[in-house]
């Protein structure tokens, strides 16, 4: 099996990190890149073809559900969010599953799962997502 392809999108240096350490360290996993905004983000999806795309809905500029209208047909993409009114419009909007930020660290076993599943083109659905 290859490995699955990912791209980080988050304006948060710090989330960027966290998301890099946990799908970092996973076999058949590859990090592709990440990105601070969606412009960066929709070139490095049309340069690097990333399975997977993790997106952050609150973002300066272009948010990430405007981005995910822009890409949802070319990357499968997961929402990472605190907000349960977006998460549930970003399944609605072509996501395939969504995130609570705040379980980056603690539950990273169920988002590596997600992360999975995404590559095969499986909705996830989440107990207390949001």
């Amino acid at each position: 099996m290859s490995a699955i392809r990912v791209l980080v999108v988050d304006d948060s240096v710090t989330i960027r990190a966290m998301l890099e350490e946990v799908l970092g360290r996973e076999p058949n996993i590859t990090l592709v890149g990440s990105a601070a905004d969606a412009a960066t983000a929709i070139r490095m999806i049309d340069e690097l073809y990333p399975q997977v795309t993790t997106l952050d809905i609150a973002m300066p500029g272009i948010d990430g559900l405007a981005l995910l209208d822009a890409i949802h047909l070319r990357t499968h993409a997961i929402m990472l969010t605190s907000h349960g009114e977006a998460a549930a419009n970003s399944i609605d909007r072509g996501a395939l599953g969504f995130f609570p930020k705040s379980e980056i660290l603690r539950d990273s076993k169920r988002l590596v799962k997600m992360v999975r599943s995404a590559a095969e083109g499986k909705a996830t659905k989440l107990r207390n997502a949001a």
